[in-house]
C-alpha cells in the first residue's frame, strides 16, 4: 500500500513536472513568442498610421475652443463695464475723471433749475437729466461715429494686410503697416493690437479683444478669421480676401438701406415738426388764445398728455423706419 502511494506521488510530480515545462519551453520551441512580437510590430505600426491619419483632427478641439472663446467675447461685449464704453468712444478719460464730470454736470443743472425758479423736484429732475442722461448720450454718439469710421476704412486695411501677405510678408508684419499707415480710427485699433504682441501675448488673443473694443459684426468677421488661422493654418490670403469682399458687399447693402429709408425719415421729422410748429405760430399770432394751455389746470393736463402722446408717436415711428442690418 505504501509502495502504491509513492509510486503515485512521484507520477504526480512527474506530470506536473512535464507540464510546467511543456508550458515554459515549448512556447520558445514553437515559435508562438516570435509571433507575438510581429503582431505587435504590425500593431504599434498601424497605430501610429492612424494618428498620422488622425493628426488633422487633433486641431478641431483648439478651433472649437476658439469659436467658443469668440462667443463668450460677444457675450461680454453686450454689456460692456463704464471704462469699456469709454474707450470705445475713443476718449482717453479714465472712469473717475468721468464720474466728476457726470456730477459736475448734476450739480450745474440742479442750480440752473434753482437759479430759474422752478420746484425742487424739477430742479432734481434737471440735474439728473444732465448728470446721468447726457453724458450717456454722449458716449453713445461718440461710439457710434467711432463705429462707423472704423467700418469705412476696415476694407481697405484689409486689403492693405491681403496683398502684404500675398507679397510673402509675415501677418504681424502686415498689422504693423496698418497700424502705421491706415486712418483713424483703424490706426489707433491696430497699433494696440501691435502693442499686445509685443507685450508677449499671442496674436489670436490680441486679435480677439478687437471686438470687445469695436463690437460690430465686421471686426467679429476679422477676428474669427484671424483666430482660425492661428489655430488650424490654411491661406490667409484667400480667406482675408473673401472676408474683404463681404466687407464691401455689406457696406453697400447699408448704404442701399440708408439711401431707400430716407424719404421714411423725412416723412417722419415732418410730421413730428408739424405740432410744435403750428403751436409757435399760433402763439405769434393770437398768444391770448394758445395760452389757456399753460395757464390752467385744465390746459396743463391737455398739453401734458399732448406731449406724451407725441413722444409715444415719435418713438413708434423710430421703431418703423429703423432697420437692424
Amino acid at each position: 500500500m505504501f509502495e502504491i502511494d509513492t509510486l503515485a506521488i512521484i507520477g504526480l510530480a512527474v506530470l506536473c513536472a512535464g507540464g510546467l515545462a511543456y508550458a515554459l519551453i515549448y512556447p520558445s520551441l514553437s515559435g508562438e513568442v516570435k509571433a507575438d512580437e510581429r503582431r505587435e510590430a504590425v500593431a504599434g505600426t498601424t497605430a501610429r498610421a492612424v494618428r498620422k491619419a488622425d493628426e488633422p483632427a487633433v486641431k478641431r478641439p483648439s478651433v472649437e475652443e476658439t469659436l467658443k472663446e469668440i462667443d463668450r467675447r460677444q457675450n461680454n461685449a453686450s454689456r460692456p463695464p463704464l471704462s469699456v464704453r469709454i474707450a470705445q468712444a475713443g476718449l482717453t478719460w479714465s472712469k473717475n475723471r468721468f464720474l466728476m464730470f457726470s456730477g459736475v454736470l448734476a450739480v450745474l443743472g440742479f442750480l440752473g433749475a434753482v437759479v430759474f425758479g422752478v420746484g425742487p423736484l424739477w430742479a432734481l429732475a434737471a440735474g439728473l437729466a444732465l448728470g446721468v442722461g447726457l453724458p450717456q448720450w454722449l458716449l453713445s454718439f461718440l461710439k457710434k461715429r467711432r463705429l462707423v469710421a472704423f467700418l469705412n476704412e476696415l476694407a481697405n486695411a484689409v486689403d492693405v494686410i491681403v496683398r502684404g501677405v500675398k507679397a510673402g510678408l509675415p501677418l504681424g508684419d502686415c498689422l504693423r503697416i496698418v497700424a502705421t499707415e491706415a486712418q483713424e480710427p483703424v490706426k489707433a485699433e491696430f497699433r494696440h493690437i501691435i502693442e499686445q504682441t509685443t507685450m508677449g501675448i499671442p496674436l489670436h488673443e490680441a486679435v480677439l479683444k478687437l471686438y470687445e473694443r469695436m463690437p460690430v459684426a465686421e471686426a467679429n468677421f476679422f477676428c474669427i478669421v484671424v483666430s482660425i488661422q492661428q489655430k488650424a493654418g490654411g491661406n490667409l490670403a484667400e480667406s482675408l480676401g473673401n472676408l474683404s469682399k463681404v466687407l464691401r458687399d455689406r457696406k453697400k447693402m447699408k448704404a442701399k438701406i440708408v439711401s431707400m429709408s430716407q424719404e421714411a425719415k423725412a416723412s417722419a421729422g415732418i410730421i413730428a415738426c408739424l405740432p410744435p410748429g403750428v403751436m409757435i405760430f399760433v402763439y405769434l399770432s393770437t398768444p391770448q388764445y394758445i395760452s389757456l394751455l399753460w395757464t390752467t389746470d385744465m390746459g396743463r393736463m391737455m398739453l401734458a398728455g399732448c406731449l406724451l402722446w407725441m413722444f409715444t408717436g415719435v418713438l413708434v415711428m423710430r421703431k418703423m423706419i429703423n432697420f437692424d442690418f
